[in-house]
């Protein structure tokens, strides 16, 4: 589960108090500060973690043994000296405080082999985790970040460079590691990026807010999720050739699986599951990116529980993909095609009796999915044919679900 942790060092001293009292309230996974008197202020919800000025001193062989007799000694006492695992608490680690140190993770900075050394020796030590900090610049911090991920509980990255391709190779690195990876960043657009590298992204970020406003914006950010839809079973009751008319293909920038398509419909209360074109024909290469979705003036339905009409979809428009059993994803399209074409209007009913039509081009190539993720081809559609759809449960103004009477025909 993505987390994030608020970093109060560069935050307007204005601001300071709003910021931490949104952090707490947004349920922020961690805060970050240099001052321990500010952190011992925060509830046991939030993991308080101490940054540190530089790099631990690198201990001696003596030093070393030392910490091990401590670490004896304590675990005689019946204390735990091990950093939390992994998957044993949510990164919020509330119940990871040592009594009266006012913090959870004590955070250092670390450039060289030696002081990553010196902190995982500290870590093994016992007591509060102990976790890094490091600079990458170059090849070299890019391969002490990778070790460091690997036996640290926590490695703060902060990037130099804006692309993307060093933190790829950190999460490759990093993939069987028990620790978590943890980001900075400058920005909520930066944020959403690196959650996404590699499809699973950092494990959490780092980001300095303005205000409780950005705070608040990140939780949200974090909260994003796409839904699964209980489709329901729709039996056509009637196909019409109605003439010419205007449709759409819907180009994203994702390969769709073969069971999946987008939720398309005439009327905002019901949409039918519109086939991508993942699957062979025999007199055009397939287009796994696209759906040819119906008439500009349709529905289709995106994240958020908002609609938007064909007509309106674009380069950079968000929606839902949807597969046979329900699940969904976001895709974003690259381009929408608009064309005219002959058009067939389907009229379907739902168990409740409830009306789903669907107006599309007028052609065998163009397919709709039916239970368990059959291929239909909407021109040998019967009456009778069980095609699959979603039924909503709110009228539409502007896209956005509204308690209101509203009737379409």
């Amino acid at each position: 589960m993505r987390f994030a942790w608020i970093d109060l060092r560069e935050v307007p001293r204005p601001q300071l108090q709003a910021v931490v009292d949104a952090a707490i309230h947004a349920r922020m996974a961690g805060v970050v500060a240099a001052d321990a008197e500010l952190l011992g202020t925060l509830p046991p919800t939030v993991t308080r973690v101490l940054a540190t000025g530089g790099p631990a001193p690198t201990p001696s062989p003596a030093a070393v043994r030392k910490l091990s007799d401590k670490e004896t000694k304590e675990a005689k006492e019946g204390r735990d000296t091990k950093a939390p695992d992994k998957d044993a608490k949510s990164p919020s680690g509330s119940d990871s405080s040592p009594v009266g140190n006012g913090f959870d993770v004590l955070l250092r900075k670390f450039g060289t082999q030696d002081e990553l050394d010196a902190l995982a020796a500290d870590h093994r030590a016992g007591g509060t985790p102990v976790s890094g900090f490091v600079d990458v610049r170059d090849d070299r911090t890019l391969q002490l970040s990778c070790a460091g991920a690997m036996v640290l509980p926590y490695t703060v990255i902060h990037f130099a460079d804006p692309t993307k391709i060093p933190l790829e190779i950190v999460l490759a690195a990093a993939e069987s590691a028990e620790g978590k990876l943890v980001t900075v960043v400058d920005g909520l657009e930066e944020a959403a990026i690196v959650f996404d590298v590699l499809e699973r992204g950092s494990d959490g970020i780092l980001f300095t807010p303005r205000s409780a406003d950005d705070v608040f914006a990140l939780a949200r950010l974090l909260e994003a999720t796409t839904p699964q839809l209980e489709l329901s079973t729709l039996t056509v009751e009637s196909i019409r050739h109605v003439g010419l008319g205007d449709r759409v293909c819907v180009d994203t920038c994702s390969h769709f699986e073969e069971d999946e398509g987008i939720l398309v419909g005439s009327y905002s209360s019901g949409f039918v599951l519109c086939c991508s074109e993942t699957h062979p024909l025999p007199y055009m290469p397939t287009r796994p990116f696209r759906v040819n979705a119906g008439a500009l003036h349709s529905y289709t339905l995106g994240p958020d529980n908002r609609t938007n009409y064909l007509s309106e979809v674009g380069s950079g428009t968000a929606l839902l993909a949807v597969g046979a059993d329900g699940r969904t994803r976001r895709v974003v399209v690259g381009r929408a095609k608009l064309e005219s074409r002959p058009l067939l209007e389907i009229r379907t009913h739902a168990e409740d009796g409830r009306l789903v039509s669907l107006t599309v081009q007028d052609d065998w190539h163009v397919r709709v999915l039916g239970p368990g993720g059959k291929v239909l081809n909407v021109t040998e559609l019967q009456t009778g044919d069980e095609l699959l759809g979603y039924l909503a449960a709110d009228k539409r103004h502007v896209g956005l679900p509204i308690g209101e009477f509203c009737k379409e025909v």
